[in-house]
């Protein structure tokens, strides 16, 4: 004896028709756009911080004016909500765009790795899945 239709989607048939990694950009899309929202807000605290730099940062990778790191952070912060944008609105240009910017994103987060070596190392762990997201599912459909 089968079981009576009552009009309702199953589990299986509600995503039938996505396409194939269709999560996984997602996923992609978005980390993108919260990662570009932290460095904006990256970029704000450097612009406004007006208390003693670490001697460390003297040796840093942009050197020691934490306006240098502020205007880097916030123009990577752009390019990466682009990217986000791009790449949720489906456009062809977001795969190579997005790979730039997530690039961009992890070696800005190298910058901070001797201040906050856990957190720089989240952040490239996240883009190394951003990368795998783009090259595995970001061409064009099949």
């Amino acid at each position: 004896m089968t079981s009576p239709d009552y009009g309702l989607v199953g589990p299986t048939d509600e995503f039938a028709d996505a396409r194939p990694g269709a999560g996984w950009l997602f996923f992609a899309g978005t980390v993108l756009g919260l990662a570009g929202l932290m460095r904006i807000i990256d970029a704000i605290w450097a612009f406004g911080y007006g208390g003693q730099l670490p001697a460390a940062l003297q040796d840093g990778v942009l050197g020691s004016n934490l306006k240098t790191y502020a205007w880097t952070f916030l123009i990577v912060g752009i390019l990466l909500i682009l990217a986000s944008v791009l790449l949720l609105a489906g456009s062809q240009v977001a795969r190579w765009f997005g790979f730039v910017a997530a690039a961009l994103g992890g070696l800005t987060a190298m910058t901070w790795m001797p201040y906050y070596p856990i957190w720089s190392l989240t952040y490239i762990l996240i883009t190394v899945l951003v990368f795998y997201a783009l090259a595995r599912y970001g061409g064009r459909p099949s």
